[in-house]
């Protein structure tokens, strides 16, 4: 019983990361709504998106012990996005491009980590997060790069309902020194080795719930 028991809480778990990365970076790349303002937001996406896909699949990886875990969990998190952003377009939301798996790469570097140092939970964390910080910021910007014309898109298709405070008064133009990968690159290798410990730990707060 208590084996089934931790399965399904394992299986709950997974589900509910996964479900919540999802929503978490649903608009990640639709940088269209915010041409002014897109290195800005291009910034803070990848952080976000960085975070959600390390806590989740750190989690499952520690849980499995099976280098490889995490790359299905991207999977999970690209495919579940896929389903919703296809939903949006049956609605009538304006995408023109396609989303890019890109969490796949980086969750691939977060699996090789865990192989190479043979299954070491620190260096996991530390080599790890190091890794996945860095690198998604840069596939990120292939959703960047996939958006047709951003301008065009963004006088078809205005947003009246935005509020004022959201409204940029002039383009942020050299905003964060014209560099958002390195910037989100920079917060998320400091970042993700935190989420990575957190995804270990709702690991063992598990058993020991479960114990």
């Amino acid at each position: 019983v208590m084996v089934w028991l931790r399965r399904c809480t394992h299986y709950l778990f997974i589900v509910v990361v996964a479900v919540n990365s999802t929503l978490l970076t649903i608009n990640a790349g639709d940088y269209i709504f915010y041409t002014d303002w897109a290195w800005t937001s291009y910034t803070v996406f990848s952080i976000s998106q960085t975070l959600m896909l390390i806590v989740g699949a750190t989690y499952y990886l520690t849980f499995t012990g099976v280098p490889g875990t995490a790359t299905y969990y991207a999977l999970i998190m690209t495919v579940y996005t896929w389903v919703a952003k296809a939903a949006w377009f049956s609605l009538g939301y304006p995408y023109d491009f396609i989303v890019t798996p890109i969490w796949l790469p980086s969750a691939m570097l977060l699996d090789l980590v865990y192989w190479a140092t043979k299954k070491n939970k620190h260096s996991l964390i530390l080599f790890g997060g190091v890794l996945v910080g860095m690198s998604l910021p840069l596939f990120n910007m292939v959703n960047l790069i996939t958006v047709a014309d951003p301008l065009e898109t963004a006088f078809k298709y205005p947003r009246p309902t935005l509020p004022p405070y959201m409204t940029p008064i002039e383009p942020q133009v050299g905003k964060f020194y014209n560099s958002p990968v390195a910037l989100g690159a920079g917060a998320g290798a400091v970042l993700a080795c935190t989420f990575a410990a957190l995804g270990c730990k709702l690991n063992t707060w598990t058993y020991r719930w479960m114990a």
